[in-house]
């Protein structure tokens, strides 16, 4: 497999998002190393029927931060997962990085390893 497929990938929106928009995307993806599930909840609830971008980044947030604690969970149920459990950690911080990123290059990106609860 290509590096990319690791990283996830992106996409160039049909219409560009303004700049308040993509400060609400950014802010969808950054502020779950404090409230993981929370704040892309609320941005979502918020802003799902004002903004298709900001919609896009809160869901594509949300179903990550629910999977990575959803493997979380299984792994400390899991003896041997409570050792590597900080791995999900830290690969979890590096794609939340690179989806901010993509979020403030006006792009709309999509998390590698992701259930998609929500749709």
């Amino acid at each position: 497999m290509e590096e990319s497929k690791y990283l996830g990938s992106d996409q160039t929106p049909t219409v560009p998002p303004t700049s308040d928009e993509r400060t609400m995307a950014i802010l969808s993806h950054i502020l779950t190393i404090v409230a993981p599930i929370l704040a892309p909840l609320i941005i979502y609830l918020v802003k799902k029927d004002e903004s298709s971008y900001v919609a896009w980044h809160a869901r594509e947030s949300l179903n990550f931060q629910i999977t990575v604690v959803l493997v979380c969970i299984l792994l400390v149920i899991s003896v041997i997962g409570l050792l590597v459990v900080w791995a999900v950690g830290i690969a979890a911080l590096i794609l939340v990085i690179i989806a901010t990123i993509r979020a403030s290059e006006g792009k709309l990106y999509k998390y590698p390893f992701t259930w998609r609860l929500i749709k």
